[in-house]
């Protein structure tokens, strides 16, 4: 679907303007913060009210997403001003929607590719091939001639066999060590599957140095989702033995990449001031320095909006009460799946129920003296497709309404299948809250 379009504004920006205006400002634009809501609300709402589940064709009824690309623009200033050093490359795995890839292109950010697809998407956009970094440490040997023939030469590696593939298919590339960090605080751990420990390191810049390979960086990563601001410390000491130890090779390093595991809540700023500051005491000011930010940028942008399905009624002779199970049209086979491989609660909440809409209704306990218990399930077949166990409403849910979900922009539809044959393709309804963002854009 297209973007939705915004009243055109006639003020010039350029992405210099844009950004110093901005920043300026406090680094976090807050004036699109209270619209964001209402213009949220109002795609939700047009939405919903065509939909006739009585009348309507296969597919009508999907799941939907609403995309803010304002709050993405907004989580980019928030990281200029607390990152400044930290040139970002967004981690296109996280979720490659392809009008926050064009908003963050119009930012200036890099792009961390993992695969063939990823890095066509990212150059079928215009962007050189400079501004990617092939970042995957153990590369199918297709994907990396196919990177090697585009241009694409910044990439990682962290053990011997993948030194001897580089050298056979791509001995010009610019080599990032990618080296082992402590991520036991992180929502998911990347070092048991990737990262040389510090004692290999010096026989991997040998041999990298034998055979004639560039290495010009180091890599390291905490672990997607971290909670312990403390693993930035030790890894920059870390990354700074290896830039030392790679000048007794003869190597010149000249960019750290401190990978992602930042999240866009309240930790952000915590999380970037140790990180600041260990990039401060341990990386010397000439070297570059990049991230891997994925879920920073997108996990709050995004809110989906569910039908329900089906509904089971629960009834309890002994207690005497009465619950429901609700069926939704996505489930953990597909928007969902953050929750299985992301470690994600999603918390629902009513967006239609009957003829009323209840987007963004916030009750307090006296307002709401009779609650409802609900557990929500997705649409396929298997029992593993449950996305809440217990959530109370006031509201007697049925067929037709809808419940929408926060915050789901991060490892979601990216990783969403077809199991049981149900869509992973759900329409993307955009808005914009920031006029910096709709002027780049041209919405």
């Amino acid at each position: 679907m297209a973007p939705s379009a915004l009243t055109p504004t006639t003020e010039d920006y350029s992405y210099e303007a844009i950004i110093s205006k901005d920043i300026s400002l406090g680094g976090v634009v807050d004036h699109g913060v209270s619209k964001a809501k209402e213009l949220i609300g109002h795609a939700l709402k047009s939405r919903v009210e065509t939909i006739d589940q009585n009348t309507c064709e296969a597919g009508e009824e999907d799941a939907f997403f609403v995309a803010d690309l304002g709050e993405v623009y907004r989580q980019h200033l928030r990281w200029k001003k607390n990152l400044a050093r930290v040139k970002p490359h967004y981690a296109v795995k996280c979720n490659p929607d392809p009008q926050v890839l064009r908003l963050l292109n119009e930012l200036g950010c890099g792009y961390d590719c993992a695969s063939k697809a990823e890095i066509d998407q990212i150059l079928e956009m215009g962007v050189d091939p400079s501004r990617v970094i092939y970042a995957q440490p153990c590369k199918t040997k297709s994907h990396l001639r196919h990177a090697a023939l585009k241009g694409v030469k910044q990439m990682t590696f962290d053990n011997i066999d993948e030194l001897y593939k580089i050298k056979q298919i791509s001995p010009d590339a610019e080599l990032f060590l990618r080296i082992h960090t402590d991520d036991s605080g992180s929502l998911v751990r990347l070092s048991q599957k990737y990262g040389a420990s510090l004692d290999t390191t010096a026989e991997l810049l040998e041999l990298a140095k034998k055979l004639g390979l560039n290495v010009v960086g180091v890599a390291f990563h905490i672990g997607s989702g971290a909670t312990d601001p403390k693993a930035f410390l030790k890894a920059c000491q870390d990354a700074r033995f290896v830039i030392d130890q790679a000048a007794v090779y003869g190597f010149e390093i000249h960019t750290v990449d401190v990978g992602g595991g930042f999240t866009g809540d309240k930790t952000f700023e915590p999380f970037s001031a140790v990180l600041a500051a260990a990039l401060e005491v341990y990386i010397p000011p000439h070297i570059r320095v990049i991230g891997e930010p994925g879920r920073y940028y997108v996990g709050t942008a995004f809110t989906i909006a569910c039908s329900v399905i089906a509904r089971r009624t629960v009834t309890d002779a002994t207690l005497g009460t009465t619950s429901y199970m609700l069926y939704l049209n996505d489930g953990v086979y597909g928007n969902f799946s953050s929750i299985m491989y992301d470690h994600q609660h999603p918390v629902p909440m009513v967006l239609k129920a009957g003829n009323d809409i209840k987007y963004d209704v916030r009750r307090s306990g006296y307002d709401t003296p009779s609650m409802i218990e609900y557990s929500i399930w997705g649409p396929t077949c298997d029992g593993l497709d449950h996305i809440n166990s217990s959530v109370m409403f006031p509201e007697i849910l049925d067929v037709g309404d809808w419940l929408y979900f926060e915050d789901m922009g991060a490892y979601t539809k990216a990783s969403a299948t077809r199991f049981n044959g149900f869509t992973n393709s759900h329409e993307v309804i955009y808005i914009c809250s920031e006029p910096g963002a709709s002027a780049l854009l041209g919405f």
